[in-house]
């Protein structure tokens, strides 16, 4: 049986990631070296964001035809535009961001300084972005054999059309999930973002003379480019691209476990519930030994690298709680949840709860091994609601099918069986 199964083909492709990733890296090195935006972070980002956009479409477009595909929704021969449904799209896309913007209006969460940047982001891309959308949803809809998505059912809603038979009141609910989700993560991302790239442009490499200095560089440059893929996700969903929103997650559970794994939700959690550190880090474990210092910081580094790879796999489909392609190249060849692996594992490494410090006892460290374990299983949920999430789509069925016989763990699973079977015939003769 395992040789009828076959990997699904991935929603983008190894050089599509290559590209953004190198798009990346020469536009954050040109934003070092040769900076036109000086002391003005937010255009720095912007344009990094547009560099990394640019270079993905131009792969995604020109190398995997992706606006060929049936996912998109769009038939390239179809031509039957209308501009009373654009309006009306128009009016669902205003309804959408009125929908988010009266969240960041109503919550004090968004009233401090720390969306500043994101807020001055809205500013800069927010007028084009609106003039771009009409004329956009136009030629979409034109070649869309079912016109009537989304946007256009919410349309209906708020010019007062609700009783609409082609409404469907469930569609419309997910839909505004989806725009929750970018709502709350967009503006994590890019102000993480904008931090990351700061600590960049002002970085003294003259300090990279050991490794202890190279490790922390690497290990927060690896967060930088992880952060950069997640914004791009966030900024860009287009069907043109097929990046767009195929579902939002449907689970209260789902959203809990998700949301919890980042501010503010985190800050009020952790150190109430979830503080596991002991005070003692595996640098000042390992100090007085510096080639197992060594070693074991390259292989925080190594998972580390794994985690940020997950990411750069996405391109430009990256986002919690939602559908927008399944990815099965990279490091999703091996595992479905190669990102969450690392981390925890990373958490492990990082944090030695199972050390017992200067001034802990041996019930504390059991005790901070137990709530790293309760954090491992937070990210256990993440992945089983995900899992049930995405089993709707019938290519990820086909891909949880293929990795269950020829996946990382799958094999370990063989190659285990296969030396308790040899050592069995071994004690039999």
């Amino acid at each position: 049986m395992s040789q009828q199964l076959t990997r699904p083909a991935s929603a983008t492709g190894a050089w599509a990631a290559l590209a953004l990733l190198l798009a990346f890296l020469c536009g954050a090195s040109l934003l070092r070296w040769n900076n036109p935006f000086e002391g003005r972070l937010v255009p720095a980002a912007l344009a990094l964001m547009l560099l990394m956009w640019f270079a993905v479409t131009a792969v995604d477009l020109g190398l995997y035809r992706v606006h060929r595909r049936a996912s998109t929704g769009l038939e390239a021969t179809r031509w039957s535009p209308s501009w009373a449904r654009s309006l009306t799209k128009f009016a669902g896309l205003l309804g959408s961001l009125g929908f988010v913007a009266l969240l960041y209006w109503l919550f004090p969460e968004y009233h401090g300084d720390f969306y500043a940047r994101y807020y001055e982001l809205l500013r800069l891309i927010l007028p084009p972005w609106i003039l771009l959308a009409l004329p956009y949803f136009y030629w979409v809809d034109a070649r869309m054999p079912k016109p009537h998505d989304a946007y256009w059912q919410l349309g209906r809603i708020l010019l007062l059309q609700w009783r609409d038979a082609r409404v469907d009141q469930a569609r419309v609910w997910n839909h505004l999930l989806g725009w929750l989700v970018k709502g709350f993560f967009l503006p994590l991302m890019f102000t993480y973002l904008c931090n990351n790239l700061d600590r960049f442009l002002h970085f003294n490499f003259e300090n990279l003379t050991a490794f202890q200095f190279i490790y922390d560089f690497l290990f927060e440059f690896l967060f930088f480019i992880d952060v950069g893929f997640a914004t791009l996700g966030y900024l860009v969903s287009l069907r043109l691209t097929d990046t767009h929103l195929r579902s939002t997650e449907p689970s209260m559970l789902g959203w809990a476990v998700a949301i919890l794994c980042y501010q503010p939700f985190w800050s009020l959690f952790d150190k109430q519930y979830l503080a596991y550190g002991n005070g003692y880090t595996w640098g000042q474990w390992l100090w007085d030994t510096p080639w197992l210092y060594g070693l074991w910081g390259c292989a925080i580094l190594v998972l580390t690298g794994i985690y940020a790879w997950s990411t750069v796999c996405f391109g430009a489909r990256f986002s919690n709680l939602t559908h927008r392609g399944i990815i099965t190249h990279g490091p999703y060849r091996f595992t479905k949840h190669p990102a969450y692996l690392t981390k925890v594992l990373a958490y492990w490494m990082i944090s030695v709860p199972f050390l017992i410090g200067a001034d802990g006892s041996l019930a504390d460290t059991l005790r901070h091994c137990s709530l790293l374990l309760l954090l491992g299983g937070i990210y256990f949920l993440r992945a089983r609601t995900e899992e049930a999430h995405l089993s709707h789509d019938p290519d990820y069925r086909s891909y949880a099918e293929w990795i269950a016989v020829h996946g990382l763990f799958a094999r370990l699973r063989g190659l285990v069986t296969t030396l308790t079977a040899d050592e069995s015939s071994r004690i039999t003769a």
